[in-house]
């Protein structure tokens, strides 16, 4: 016997996220105002659009039983990209500024599930309200739509439960409070801090205003997307390594960071998972650097380097260009402070493989996550040693809990998963036309919401000329990634739709 689908419920709901999104269409359109840009009437026209749709919505889920489910909570998150997208591209399509429909919707896809790829030959050619709104796309998409959904549904009499653990990512996820609504909203005033502190840094080390604020929103959410066509590597030393530090506080899971800001840094330090992703840092980051600086020595003369002033300066900058990279690629951010593609090969096939790896759970980075990275590592270990101690009981321990075999399968589905989706979209891509390796980059790329990938798709390119089967592929991959796979699978599970 199956329950009826709440379906005015989800109506209700998507009205109310809709309306969300009308507000901020409105903060761009207030841009192209003060700008004095061509395309206010556009954006004007989106907002009139989205407006008279969320209410359309709204009618439709009125007098909805307040009752929500596991599939209403799985079909509103992963309806809720689609809609926004939806409605997102219109700016991009009415303005002219991304004429084919495919563009506008790869350019858009890209900026909700913060990857960051780009269809734009010329960023410096669009208009200031096209840029803010490629930043605020991922600055809502980083810590979730859904996320900030749940601290204003009680307004309207609806629980945000299940929406709150379809959404967020990771094995599990941690309330700070009793209340869902509660945990979100000190989820949010952190990502907010965090973004306006950054911004704040930026324009102090030398950015402008405007530029300061696209950058800060596209790093706390790590999206990628930025104002100029070379990303970030025509700025100064000052405001790179701020940008690395904030793509590393922005790949740390947001409870724990909120336990820092609050005084307690135990809870970050004994976070397990962590620790992992901080040494994962720390070791990329030294082995990248000294590869650099090789590279660097012999590109300038390695005789020059004896000079003290000329071997620290390197130093500087191998550490440098290291960090942010190794940042950029494990969170997903895909800023670039060099072209890696201009590296020798081993440097930048070790930045590519970092892409798979992903940050904390519970952050706005995408990838496998470092805990199911440590949980699959614990879970080999443990086999070999079942293998020699066939008789004995060796558990497999996290943040010093022995973990249920549901995890632990849970971990290993979703590497099965993630290793099958890839396969699929690389076959897709290849057949579009796509060389090999760079079909294979794509797909990892999009799974993980990083946005840059390798060959000519690397930082100094863009995906305009890629085959439009192809890039309607990619955004279905983005989606994915963004979900973490089982919430788009579940919705074509039998068992799912079954009471």
């Amino acid at each position: 016997m199956t329950r009826t689908f709440n379906w005015r419920l989800v109506f209700k709901t998507m009205g109310i996220l809709t309306t969300l999104e009308a507000l901020f269409l409105l903060i761009p359109t207030f841009a192209a105002w003060w700008y004095h840009e061509a395309d206010l009437g556009a954006w004007l026209i989106s907002s009139i659009i989205t407006w008279i749709s969320s209410w359309w919505m709204l009618l439709a889920g009125r007098r909805a039983e307040k009752r929500v489910g596991e599939r209403e909570g799985y079909v509103i998150v992963a309806t809720v990209w689609i809609v926004y997208s939806l409605f997102g591209m219109l700016p991009f399509w009415l303005s002219g500024a991304l004429p084919e429909l495919v563009n506008a919707w790869f350019e858009t896809m890209a900026g909700f599930t913060t990857t960051g790829a780009t269809v734009i030959r010329d960023v410096t050619a669009m208009t200031h309200s096209i840029l803010l709104w490629r930043a605020l796309m991922q600055w809502i998409g980083g810590m979730g739509i859904i996320v900030l959904s749940v601290a204003i549904l009680p307004m309207f009499g609806l629980g945000g439960m299940q929406l709150y653990s379809a959404e967020v990512t990771g094995v599990s996820y941690e309330k700070l409070s009793p209340r869902i609504a509660d945990t979100a909203k000190h989820m949010w005033l952190t990502y907010i801090a965090l973004t306006i502190i950054q911004t704040a840094l930026l324009n102090l080390e030398g950015m402008t205003l405007f530029d300061s604020v696209c950058h800060s929103l596209s790093t706390i959410s790590t999206g990628g997307f930025s104002t100029r066509n070379d990303s970030m590597i025509g700025d100064n030393a000052a405001i790179q390594w701020t940008t690395a530090v904030f793509m590393f506080l922005s790949g740390l899971n947001f409870t724990q960071l909120i336990y820092l800001f609050r005084g307690k840094p135990q809870r970050l330090i004994r976070d397990e998972e962590t620790r992992w992703y901080a040494c994962a840092v720390g070791v990329a980051t030294l082995v990248l650097s000294t590869g650099l600086f090789i590279h660097y020595g012999i590109e300038h003369d390695v005789s020059k380097l004896v000079e003290m002033e000329n071997f620290f300066a390197t130093v500087e900058r191998a550490l440098r260009k290291g960090f942010f990279m190794v940042c950029s690629a494990m969170t997903s951010t895909g800023f670039a402070a060099s072209d890696y593609m201009t590296w020798p090969n081993l440097l930048w096939v070790f930045v590519f493989f970092l892409m798979f790896t992903g940050a904390s759970s519970g952050s706005t980075a995408g990838g496998i996550k470092w805990v199911r990275i440590a949980i699959f590592a614990k879970s080999a270990v443990a086999e070999i040693k079942r293998r020699i101690h066939p008789n004995a009981v060796i558990p497999v321990r996290f943040n010093g809990l022995t973990l249920r075999e549901q995890t632990t399968s849970n971990v290993m589905a979703f590497m099965f998963f993630y290793i099958v989706i890839i396969v699929l979209a690389v076959l897709v891509f290849c057949a579009s036309g796509v060389a090999f390796d760079e079909a294979i980059g794509t797909a990892v790329s999009a799974i993980g919401n990083v946005g840059v990938s390798i060959g000519q798709f690397g930082p100094s390119g863009t995906y305009a000329d890629y085959p439009v089967v192809a890039k309607w592929t990619a955004t279905l991959v983005m989606l994915i990634g963004r979900l973490e796979i089982f919430t788009v699978l579940l919705l074509f599970s039998k068992e799912l739709w079954k009471k």
